[in-house]
């Protein structure tokens, strides 16, 4: 099977420039963890709900003052559409992340590949070997 094949298309993006309380807000709308951050039409971040929580709250910053490029993680990880899954959720597995960015052969985002893609479309085996690693401490 190939990525394209499990991935949810569509992916709502913020600037960096995008207001913290904004970012919270498109996570609570679209019922998401991660929000990716862009900056002319390139992947340059990614915003999650743990970011803001212990990038922001947990020290004491004051969230009207913040904007997504404060908390972003920088340098992500992401796999193409026409990826095999196994070996996407190697990659999954090894770098333990639970939301991974798909781009096509243009580079261009095209959707994201989650905990919930990979249940939903692969064998017992698979989902549990995932589940396991990346549910391990770091």
């Amino acid at each position: 099977m190939k990525v394209e094949q499990a991935m949810h298309r569509g992916v709502t993006w913020c600037a960096p420039d995008t207001p913290l309380t904004e970012v919270a807000k498109l996570l609570r709308d679209h019922d998401v963890g991660a929000i990716p951050v862009g900056k002319n039409d390139r992947l340059i971040g990614m915003v999650t709900d743990r970011d803001i929580v212990c990038r922001a709250i947990a020290e004491g910053q004051d969230l009207k003052n913040l904007c997504a490029r404060d908390v972003m993680t920088e340098d992500i990880e992401y796999c193409y559409a026409d990826e095999n899954m196994e070996q996407a959720i190697e990659h999954m597995e090894l770098m333990q992340i639970r939301r991974m960015p798909v781009i096509d052969g243009a580079r261009r985002m095209i959707g994201m590949l989650s905990m919930g893609d990979i249940s939903h479309s692969m064998n017992d085996e698979s989902c549990h070997r995932y589940a396991a690693a990346v549910s391990a401490h770091h």
